[in-house]
C-alpha cells in the first residue's frame, strides 16, 4: 500500500507532495488510518471505482481501524493553532506598533538642520504609504491591513502635531485658527476611515487623537465642546454598532482629558494647579454625564443588565461626579452650592429614566446615590454645622421615600448605613447637644414605619433593616434626653418616650413599638437604680421612684388583663 501512494505522486499532470506518513506521537493505527484517508482523497481524484466494484481476488480487506485518543488527535491542532497565533496576530500588531513607534521617536526629534515643514511631510507621506499597503492587503493579509490602516491613523496625527510641536522652529502656532482647523481635519479623516471600516479599534484611536488635538489647543470651550462631541461619537456608536467596550474606554479618556485641562495641562513648563476660570467648566462634566449615560440608555438590548452596562454606570458616575467634587475647591462661593445642586437633579434624573426606561437596578442605585451625595454636598456649603446634620437626617428620608418608588433594597441598605455615618459625625463634630438627636430618632422611627407600610413593593423577605432603624431610634430618644434635661428629669422623660412607644403600639397594632417601650422602661430602671440615685436630691429621687414604679405596675396590671381576656376568649372558642 506504501509503494502504490508511493507510485501516485504524478499522476494526470498534477504534482502530488510526498507526505510524511508517520508521526512518533500518534500510534501505528492512527498513523494508518491517515493514510486510508489519503488514499481515498487520491481515488477521488482520480476517479477510481472503489474497492467494492473490484474482483474479490483484489479486493482486500484492511484491518478495523482503533480509535485515536482524544487527547493525541486535539494536541497537535491546538498546539499548531496557538503557534499561528502569536506568529500571525501578534506578531503583525507588535512588529507595526514597534516600526510606528520607532518613526514616531524620529519625527520627536528638533532636526534642526532640515527644513521646519519636511519631517512632518516625511512623516504624512509615509503614513499615505501605510494606507496604500492597507489596501493592497486588505483581502491578502487581513490582519496586517488592519494592523497598518491604525499605525497610519496614529501617524498621520503625529505628523501633523510636529507642525506645531517638537521641531526647532514650529510652522503654525496651534493657537492660531489655521492650525485647530488642520488638527481637526485630521481627526476628522480619521474618523472618516474608522467608520468607513467599522472597526472599535479605529474608532477608539481617531477618538483618542481627538481629545489630544483638542488639548493641544488648550481653549476652555475648544476642550469642553470637543469632549462632548467626541463622546457623543462614542455614545451612539456603541449603540448603534453594538460595541459596549468602546464606550468603556471613551469614559475615563473623556474625563481625563477635563481632568488634564482643570489641573492646567501640566507640561512645556505649565504650573501644576487647578483653574478656576471659566466657572461655566464645572458644569460640562454634567454633559458628558448625560452624553455618556445615553450609550447604555438606548442600547438595543435592554432586557437584562450585563456587566458592561453595570460597569459603564459606576464608572459614569465615579469618574464624572469626582472630577466635580476635585474642580470645586478652585470654584467662587457663589458658583460651589448650584453646581452640586445641578448634579444631584441631573445624576437623580438619569436614575429615574433608567428606572422608567428599562426597570434598572443597578444603573438606577449607582446614579441615583451619586445624586444624593451631590445633594449631601451642597446642604453641608449652604448650612451651618451642626444645623446641617438635621437637613441631612430629612435627606435621608427622602432617599427612603424614593427607593420605593424605584423599589431599589440596595438604596435602602446603603441609606442606613450612610445615616449612621452622618449620627456618628453629628456625634463627634458637636461639642453640646441642641436636640439634633431627637430629629435623628424622629426619622429613624417614619423610616421604620415607612418600610413597614411599603414591605411589599421592597420584597423585604425579613425584618433586618426595619429593626436596624428601631435600635437605631431605641438608642437616640435617651442619649438625647440625657443631655437636653436636666438630671432630676431624665428618668421621667424617658418614661414618657416609653409611655409615647406604647401609643404607637396601641395605635399601628405592632408588636415591635411595644417592646421599645418594655426596653425603654427596663433601661430607665437601670438608669434610676446605678446612676441616678447619687446625683438627684431625695424629692427627685422620690419622685423618679414613685413615676416609675406605678408605669411599671400599670404595665403589668394592663398586660394581666388583656392575658386573663385571651383565656377567657379561648374558653368560649373552646365551648
Amino acid at each position: 500500500m506504501l509503494e502504490a501512494c508511493l507510485c501516485l505522486r504524478k499522476v494526470s499532470g498534477h504534482t502530488v507532495s510526498e507526505p510524511s506518513f508517520h508521526r512518533p506521537d500518534l500510534p501505528l493505527s492512527a498513523t494508518l488510518l491517515r493514510l486510508e484517508q489519503r488514499l481515498a482523497r487520491l481515488e477521488q481524484h482520480l476517479q477510481l471505482p472503489p474497492l467494492d466494484c473490484l474482483p474479490p481476488s483484489e479486493t482486500i480487506s484492511p484491518p478495523a481501524p482503533e480509535p485515536i485518543p482524544l487527547a493525541l488527535a486535539a494536541a497537535a491542532p491546538a498546539a499548531e493553532e496557538l503557534e499561528f497565533v502569536v506568529g500571525q496576530n501578534w506578531f503583525a500588531g507588535v512588529g507595526v506598533l514597534v516600526l510606528t513607534c520607532g518613526v514616531g521617536f524620529a519625527l520627536s526629534l528638533p532636526l534642526s538642520g532640515l527644513p521646519p515643514g519636511l519631517p512632518a511631510g516625511l512623516g504624512a507621506a509615509l503614513a499615505g504609504g501605510l494606507f496604500l499597503g492597507a489596501l493592497f492587503w486588505q483581502k491578502s493579509f487581513h490582519l496586517v491591513a488592519g494592523c497598518l490602516r491604525g499605525a497610519g491613523l496614529a501617524l498621520l496625527f503625529f505628523s501633523t502635531l510636529r507642525l506645531f510641536f517638537f521641531g526647532a522652529t514650529p510652522v503654525l502656532a496651534v493657537a492660531s485658527p489655521g492650525g485647530g482647523l488642520i488638527l481637526f481635519a485630521v481627526v476628522a479623516v480619521n474618523l472618516a476611515v474608522a467608520l468607513q471600516q467599522k472597526s472599535p479599534g479605529l474608532l477608539g484611536l481617531a477618538l483618542l487623537t481627538g481629545l489630544i488635538a483638542a488639548l493641544a489647543i488648550g481653549a476652555p470651550f475648544v476642550v469642553f465642546f470637543s469632549v462632548a462631541l467626541l463622546s457623543g461619537i462614542a455614545a451612539f456608536a456603541a449603540r448603534g454598532c453594538r460595541w459596549p467596550g468602546l464606550l468603556l474606554g471613551a469614559i475615563p479618556a473623556a474625563y481625563l482629558t477635563h481632568l488634564l485641562w482643570v489641573l492646567n495641562r501640566p507640561w512645556s513648563g505649565r504650573p501644576f494647579q487647578l483653574l478656576a476660570e471659566p466657572s461655566a467648566g464645572i458644569f460640562f462634566p454634567l454633559l458628558y454625564a448625560v452624553i455618556l449615560a445615553l450609550g447604555s440608555l438606548l442600547r438595543r438590548d435592554r432586557t437584562a443588565e450585563a456587566p458592561v452596562t453595570v460597569l459603564a454606570a459606576g464608572l459614569n458616575c465615579a469618574l464624572g461626579y469626582g472630577l466635580i467634587l476635585l474642580s470645586s475647591p478652585a470654584l467662587a462661593g457663589a458658583w460651589f452650592a448650584p453646581a452640586h445642586l445641578a448634579a444631584a437633579l441631573v445624576y437623580l434624573g438619569l436614575a429615574l429614566a433608567f428606572w422608567r426606561s428599562e426597570a434598572s437596578r443597578f444603573a438606577t442605585f449607582f446614579y441615583a446615590m451619586t445624586g444624593y451625595l451631590a445633594l449631601s454636598v451642597a446642604l453641608l456649603k449652604v448650612f451651618p454645622v451642626p444645623p446641617v446634620f438635621l437637613w441631612l437626617s430629612g435627606q435621608s428620608l427622602v432617599v427612603v421615600i424614593t427607593a420605593l418608588w424605584f423599589r431599589s433594597r440596595l438604596i435602602v441598605v446603603a441609606n442606613f448605613f450612610i445615616s449612621v455615618a452622618i449620627v456618628l459625625a453629628y456625634l463627634a463634630v458637636a461639642r453640646q447637644e441642641t436636640g439634633i438627636s431627637l430629629g435623628f430618632g424622629v426619622v429613624a422611627l417614619l423610616t421604620a414605619r415607612l418600610l413597614n407600610w411599603k414591605k411589599a413593593r421592597l420584597q423585604l423577605e425579613t425584618q433586618l433593616m426595619r429593626n436596624a432603624y428601631l435600635a437605631s431610634a431605641f438608642v437616640l430618644f435617651p442619649y438625647a434626653l440625657y443631655h437636653l434635661v436636666p438630671r432630676a428629669y431624665v428618668s421621667l422623660s424617658w418614661v414618657a418616650v416609653a409611655i409615647v412607644y406604647y401609643l404607637m403600639n396601641f395605635i399601628v397594632q405592632n408588636l415591635k413599638y411595644r417592646w421599645l417601650g418594655h426596653l425603654t422602661l427596663l433601661l430607665t430602671v437601670a438608669y434610676v437604680l446605678l446612676v441616678g440615685l447619687t446625683p438627684l436630691a431625695p424629692a427627685y429621687r422620690i419622685i423618679s421612684f414613685l413615676v416609675l414604679g406605678s408605669v411599671l405596675l400599670g404595665v403589668s396590671l394592663i398586660f394581666t388583663r388583656v392575658r386573663a381576656r385571651r383565656k377567657r376568649a379561648a374558653l368560649e372558642v373552646e365551648r
